[in-house]
């Protein structure tokens, strides 16, 4: 940390309140740009998913090239926007009005990511009681997705102890919540906003080391490898995933797909490449 005294003419000045208050003026600001940007992106897709349900429920004749639509749709605005109106945004963005069709019921404290991930509740009273809890508890992506897949809302529906379940779940969350920085690193705001490099910005210290020494990394792999990307995103119908690095063995005529970990490796971990999510990436 920076010396936060000033030394002059044999006297010092304690310049600990004022950096203080500047820190507090600084994460403040950084909060509300979060939360505006945040609240546009909510508001835009929900109003793509209206106009998109509108168009289809606009007559037989559209409605029989329904399938037809999204793809016809994804192609162009992918091309002038960018990525994050492809085929699998364009369907979240459907559903996302779908399953909350009224716009002023919407939490304003919530991200998009947290409503993308809100569509994974099936049912409708579990999704509007996740959607409130997860506002009003400040729960980042990560945690609302862990609470969800770990049936928190039916497990307190169910138990007698419904403390009990809270703290277990409190403390589940913990290591989860976010920082304002974290926005740099969500790749669905950065696709919406159509920035480049979002791998550039994902990459962990041991993915750079890698591809700042490709050549021996490449030898290390042995024969018939060839880089293909980074952070490639795999879309499946209910959630993204991004594979740190993929490369092709023409030998084997495969794709070799790594997912670094400098943590310990977990159960879940090991579930990371499975069958679904394979198949979206052919």
């Amino acid at each position: 940390m920076a010396d936060e005294l000033i030394e002059t003419a044999g006297r010092s000045m304690d310049i600990r309140p004022l950096l203080a208050n500047l820190r507090g003026l600084i994460q403040d600001a950084r909060k509300q740009i979060l939360r505006s940007a945040d609240v546009i992106q909510v508001q835009t897709c929900w109003e793509i998913g209206r106009h998109i349900v509108e168009f289809e429920q606009g007559g037989s004749d559209r409605a029989q090239y329904g399938k037809q639509l999204l793809p016809a749709l994804a192609a162009t605005l992918t091309e002038e926007f960018g990525k994050g109106f492809d085929v699998t945004n364009l369907r979240h963005m459907r559903g996302f009005y779908l399953a909350f069709p009224i716009r002023d019921a919407l939490r304003r404290e919530l991200s998009w990511t947290h409503y993308r991930t809100l569509l994974r509740a099936e049912d409708a009273k579990a999704r509007q009681w996740y959607m409130n809890e997860s506002a009003d508890q400040g729960w980042s992506t990560r945690a609302l997705e862990r609470q969800i897949g770990t049936l928190y809302y039916e497990r307190l529906l169910a138990s007698s102890d419904r403390r009990e379940v809270e703290q277990e779940a409190a403390i589940k969350i913990a290591p989860l919540q976010q920082n304002p920085r974290e926005f740099v690193r969500d790749p669905v705001m950065l696709e919406f906003l159509g920035l480049s490099g979002t791998g550039k910005l994902l990459e962990s210290n041991l993915e750079q080391a890698l591809l700042d020494n490709l050549q021996a990394f490449l030898l290390e792999l042995g024969k018939g490898f060839a880089f293909v990307a980074r952070q490639l995103r795999i879309s499946t119908e209910s959630k993204d995933f991004y594979i740190d690095m993929v490369f092709y063995n023409y030998l084997l005529k495969c794709f070799v797909l790594f997912d670094l970990k400098s943590g310990e490796l977990s159960h879940k971990d090991i579930g990371y490449g499975k069958p679904d999510v394979m198949k979206s990436a052919a």
